[in-house]
Order: C-alpha cells, then sequence, then structure tokens
C-alpha cells in the first residue's frame, strides 16, 4: 500500500468501532483503507499515550549538554560579577557543578539567554578613589553652563584612520560645542598652551561672561579662569588688568 497522510480522525474512527465490536477488524481497516501493520502501530500509540498521532517535538537535534539549573547557574554567575572571563566559569562549573564543556559552549549559552558582551576598561594602578570623590564634589558646586574642557587631538589630513598626525588641534568644549579652538603645526608646547589660553580661552570666557551678565534669566559665569595659574610672577605683577580671579 503506498503511504499516504491518515488523518487522526480517522484512526481514532477505526479505534472505536474495535472497541465497541460493532464490525470486524479486517473490515474497519478495508473501510479506513489503512494496512494491519498501521493498524497495530496505532492502537500502540493510543494505548501509550492516548493519542492517535505523534505530538511534535518541542527539542529537535542534538540535546544540550548543559540543562536549564546550570544556565541558571551560569546567568547567576554573570550578574554576581560581570567580569568573570569564560575560562573562569568554565573551571567554576567544573568544580561547582560537575560538568566539564568548552568555553565556547558558555558562550553560545550565555548569547542566547540574551546577555551581551562588553570590553573592559583598564584602570590605572596609580588612581585615588579619595581624590576622585574630592574632584566630584568640589565640582558639584558649578553649574553645567560654568564649566569648559579641554583636549589635544592630532589630525591627518590624507587618511582617517592614522593614529598619529601633523598638526596639534586644541579647543574648548561647552555646552554649545567646541569654541576657541586653535590648530598648530606639530605638537602643542607649554609656551604655546600659556598663549592659548591667556589669548583665546580668557578672551572668549570675558566676551561671554558680559554676555551673559546681560541676560537676566542665565546670569551666570561660563568660565572663571585664574590668571595666576599661569602667571610667571606667581600674580605678582603690576598689570592687573590681565589678572581674571575666580
Amino acid at each position: 500500500m503506498v503511504g499516504r497522510n491518515i488523518s487522526a480522525d480517522c484512526k481514532l474512527a477505526a479505534i472505536r468501532l474495535h472497541e465497541s465490536g460493532l464490525l470486524p477488524l479486517e473490515t474497519i481497516l478495508d473501510c479506513c483503507r489503512f494496512s494491519r501493520r498501521t493498524w497495530f502501530r496505532v492502537i500502540k500509540l493510543w494505548r501509550e499515550t492516548g493519542h492517535v498521532v505523534r505530538l511534535a517535538e518541542v527539542y529537535r537535534g542534538r540535546p544540550r549538554i548543559l540543562d536549564t539549573e546550570d544556565i541558571q547557574y551560569l546567568l547567576r554567575l554573570v550578574r554576581n560579577n560581570p567580569d568573570y572571563f569564560l575560562d573562569e566559569m568554565l573551571n567554576l562549573l567544573r568544580t561547582n557543578r560537575f560538568i566539564s564543556v568548552h568555553f565556547t559552549t558558555i558562550f553560545r549559552e550565555l548569547q542566547r539567554a540574551g546577555m551581551s558582551r562588553k570590553k573592559l576598561k583598564r584602570i590605572a594602578i596609580e588612581r585615588n578613589e579619595g581624590r576622585r570623590a574630592d574632584f566630584v564634589a568640589r565640582m558639584a558646586q558649578y553649574q553645567p553652563e560654568e564649566l569648559g574642557f579641554m583636549d589635544e587631538v592630532s589630525k591627518d589630513a590624507r587618511t582617517t584612520r592614522r593614529s598619529s598626525g601633523w598638526t596639534s588641534t586644541e579647543a574648548l568644549l561647552t555646552l554649545d560645542g567646541i569654541v576657541a579652538a586653535t590648530v598648530v603645526e606639530g605638537s602643542m608646547t607649554k609656551a604655546g598652551f600659556i598663549e592659548y589660553l591667556e589669548l583665546v580661552v580668557v578672551s572668549f570666557s570675558c566676551i561671554h561672561i558680559a554676555y551673559m551678565s546681560c541676560n537676566p534669566i542665565t546670569d551666570a559665569v561660563m568660565f572663571c579662569i585664574s590668571w595666576t595659574a599661569f602667571c610667571p610672577c606667581h600674580g605678582q605683577c603690576e598689570d592687573t588688568s590681565r589678572r581674571h580671579n575666580s
């Protein structure tokens, strides 16, 4: 007999007819049009599971090495200490769960569970948490509009992927964007940086302070730079017009 798909209703009707004894088995098979071998396979499945067709398997393919409890253990490890490496979790699995797997298996299970990975940052050994806290407390007295940040970068117009450049750029970053910028050929020297502070940053700060003082809504100082911080005579010079005290 050619193989064909027999509906579950037809199989169930054949079983009901056989159990009621209304028709002999041969007549039932002839009416339903399936073989004795199919009949015995269907009746066996009915007696074992109560179904006339096999239920679809939830998990197909090769069984996973790690079960649900193992995966939950890995998730607890990651939540308690996000800095764990895969080889460290591998050793913890072997020690505490008595399971030996490859680290790629751990990575795939964590990825399947929705865990993302990030690059770890390097913390300088000289960093002092106490001094950092003092700095945060000291800077908390200023408003965001009063702060400006400077840094030096290098630029090479030939390509965007060079790590070194031929010119240095110094700029002041504020809430309004990058202001008071300058570009020098080569590296920024100490003398050039002091000149940049004196002629560009301080002059811009004075103009901006005058502008903001005329605004009754934002009557705040954006920059307050002390000339004594870089004055060679330590604030004892005669030209007091060049001193901007905070």
